[in-house]
């Protein structure tokens, strides 16, 4: 490879990991986004970049050594792979991602509109499989909802909570 090719970044290896999360979930976001119209390969895409996501968040929360980074990333990673799998009717994952989301917010005093997201996560997971806590969770999810400070992340998170079947 000559000089001309190669990347004038550099990064240390926490900022590469730091870099490779965030896009990875922004990533995730343009499949989630696609909807209906995402391909098989999409779909096993979307599994890859979102597990891809939260790994490399856990490394830089892990370590201790970028700022601004902590168990908010990886609540809202966990968050992410749930809704990954709701989106193609897996519960099991779904579940279980849902209920670490929901362990980090507690174990860290997360709320506001992270614990809300984290009801509805199990709600959604819930849902998938007929079991009636998915009620339970969408009672508590809406409770949480009033203790979201901004009013339009409070409106965006009604309107996701409303599409739960």
């Amino acid at each position: 490879m000559s000089k001309e090719n190669e990347s004038s970044e550099k990064f240390t290896e926490i900022e590469w990991h730091r870099k490779m999360a965030a896009q990875l979930f922004n990533h995730t976001w343009n499949l989630i986004d696609k909807g209906d119209n995402r391909s098989q390969e999409e779909n096993d895409e979307m599994i890859h970049s979102v597990h891809a996501s939260r790994y490399h968040w856990g490394v830089v929360v892990n370590s201790g050594k970028y700022p601004k980074t902590g168990p908010m990333n990886l609540e809202r990673g966990d968050w992410q792979i749930s809704r990954v799998y709701s989106l193609l009717k897996r519960s099991e994952p779904a579940l279980y991602h849902a209920k670490r989301c929901l362990e980090i917010c507690k174990k860290n005093n997360i709320g506001d509109f992270d614990l809300a997201f984290a009801y509805e996560a199990m709600a959604r997971a819930f849902s998938l499989t007929g079991d009636e806590e998915s009620k339970k969770f969408i009672t508590k999810a809406k409770d949480a909802a009033d203790a979201i400070s901004k009013k339009e992340d409070k409106k965006y998170f009604l309107s996701e909570l409303a599409t739960i079947e």
